[in-house]
Parts: C-alpha cells; structure tokens; sequence
C-alpha cells in the first residue's frame, strides 16, 4: 500500500471512526517496525504524547497506550507517512497543548496533577465535538486534539496489546467449531 492511499483510508476511517482492514494491516505492520529510536519527537514531545495518550486510554484491567507504545507509533507515522507540513501542524498543536496546560494550571501537560490533565483534555474534547457539529464550511482546521484521539484508538487497537487483550483478538483461534449450531435467538426468521 502506498503513502498516499494509506493517508486516504486514515483519513476515511478518522471521518466514520473505523479502522478499515488496509489500514488495521497498516498499524500492524508498524508496530512490528518499533524499537529502533525516536526520530522525529523530542524527549519532551515524547513524555507529552506518552501523558496524553495515556489519559486517552489508560490502564485498567487491561493495558493502555503507554504499554501498547503507541508514543513510538506516533512517532513513526510522524517519520515516514505523515507530509512536512501535517507533520509541523501536528507538533505545532502538540506545542499547544502545554501553551493551553500553562494557561490552565502553570505548568507544562506532563507536569500536570492528573486530575489538571483530565480537566484539560475533557476541554479539547469538547472543543473537538463542537468542531465537528458545525458546517463543514464554517470549521476551519481540524482541532489537535481530534486527530490525537484517532491516531491513539488507531495505534493501539493495531498493537498486539489493544488486539488481543482489549479486543480479544485472534489470528488462529483456540478451536475450530465447523457445524456450531446457532442459538434460536440469532436465527433468521
């Protein structure tokens, strides 16, 4: 799958809020490419998209963003399929975020007490949501934090974590059943 047509299915599953099967094939094949270095974020840019994501979707009775790196998959979309200029709108928005985190609270996101965090990401979802009632003639750029959000989802339910402890996912199931028969709930009339 070329760039191009990989940033097009992205795009399409940000707008219906799925992962196509190209695109899932995608985010799994990068996560097999991780562990070979940040390239593109910095040391703090790296802790930032680390604390948001895993705001976004954190630990529970399964893993979060962090365990599933999807900090590290950020980075790579960000090395090799994103364009320089939605790679500079990205890190500029990300920048922003501790711009809105000092308005908020007097400190950096990362710095933030959770609590500071939540209140601050529970603003840009709204504003996010007020974004996307408005006529799309009248939204002007898409808010950071929507196209975060997505590319969070994307990168963690394309990781083995989010697939098989999240989804319960599985390539090979456990068993073959092939006559199963069909609950009298579920059969058609």
């Amino acid at each position: 799958m070329d760039r191009r047509a990989a940033l097009r299915l992205l795009a399409a599953g940000a707008a219906a809020g799925t992962i196509p099967n190209e695109l899932a094939a995608l985010g799994r094949t990068l996560h097999e490419r991780l562990g070979h270095g940040m390239r593109v974020l910095d040391p703090h840019q790296d802790a930032t998209i680390i604390a948001l994501t895993d705001t976004i979707l954190p630990a529970t009775d399964t893993p979060g963003a962090k365990a599933a790196r999807v900090n590290e998959f950020i980075d790579l979309l960000l090395a090799e399929w994103v364009e320089a200029d939605d790679r500079t709108t990205f890190l500029t928005g990300l920048a922003g975020v501790d711009t809105r985190a000092h308005e908020m609270f007097g400190k950096d996101f990362v710095d933030g007490t959770p609590r500071d965090q939540a209140t601050l990401l529970t603003a840009l979802d709204d504003e996010a949501a007020r974004w996307k009632e408005m006529p799309g003639d009248k939204r002007g750029p898409e808010p950071f934090y929507r196209r975060l959000k997505w590319v969070t989802l994307f990168g963690y339910f394309t990781s083995q974590v989010g697939a098989e402890q999240e989804e319960h996912y599985l390539i090979i199931p456990g068993r073959y059943d092939p006559c199963a028969p069909i609950p009298t709930s579920k059969r058609p009339e």
